[in-house]
């Protein structure tokens, strides 16, 4: 169960990261960053997102001076793979093209990416490569996902910036507010999906089992 709340929470990510791009109003700087390389050097997005997750496993490798995550790129994967799904499939259903149509499509994509974060990681199987490095950071700084994470954008938004991602007014609302909406996500599904898993390790058949053992 708790692999399938997994690969659902990555499915979400990408969705709220293809709703921003979509919005056309700029993403997180991460997001701008694989998008301007996907325009500038070829390749799809999702295949960008693979290609720097096998960076940045190399670079928390260094960081925590252990072995490679490997099972990083599983999650990289399943992640490139979602954004190019969610990018083929969005532009039929939603393609905002007044401001205000915009700014809630941004909206949505910003909660959907603060819940889809802490849905899969609180599974605390492999998280995506970056959000291993705002965790990293967290560790070594002692201090919150919220700083971690600002820190990490403010990277990727110099980079996205060479490269003239989609950057816009987004992009600075995803710095100030991704974090905090990370925050907020994080107690609330931590209690829903919890609850689901002690639910379905108290199966029926679970009691089933144990009175038969009695």
């Amino acid at each position: 169960m708790k692999y399938v709340f997994y690969v659902l929470g990555i499915l979400i990510l990408t969705l709220g990261i293809s709703f921003t791009i979509q919005s056309d109003l700029g993403t997180s700087p991460f997001d701008a960053l694989l998008v301007g390389l996907s325009i500038n050097v070829g390749l799809t997005v999702g295949s960008w997102e693979i290609i720097i997750a096998l960076i940045l496993i190399c670079c928390n490798s260094f960081l925590k001076r252990q072995r490679p995550e490997v099972l990083g790129l599983l999650t990289a994967f399943i992640a490139g793979t979602g954004i190019d799904m969610w990018l083929f499939l969005l532009p039929n259903l939603v393609t905002p093209e007044l401001w205000y149509g915009k700014v809630v499509c941004f909206g949505i994509g910003l909660v959907v990416i603060g819940l889809g974060t802490a849905t899969y990681l609180h599974t605390n199987f492999v998280p995506i490569p970056v959000d291993r490095l705002a965790l990293i950071i967290q560790e070594l700084t002692r201090t919150n996902i919220f700083f971690s994470r600002t820190f990490i954008y403010l990277v990727f938004l110099i980079m996205a910036m060479i490269l003239n991602g989609p950057i816009g007014v987004g992009t600075l609302l995803t710095v100030c507010l991704g974090g905090l909406i990370l925050n907020y996500f994080t107690p609330v599904t931590e209690k829903v999906l919890d609850r689901v898993l002690i639910h379905s390790s108290t199966s029926p058949n679970h009691d089933k089992n144990k009175k038969h053992s009695i």
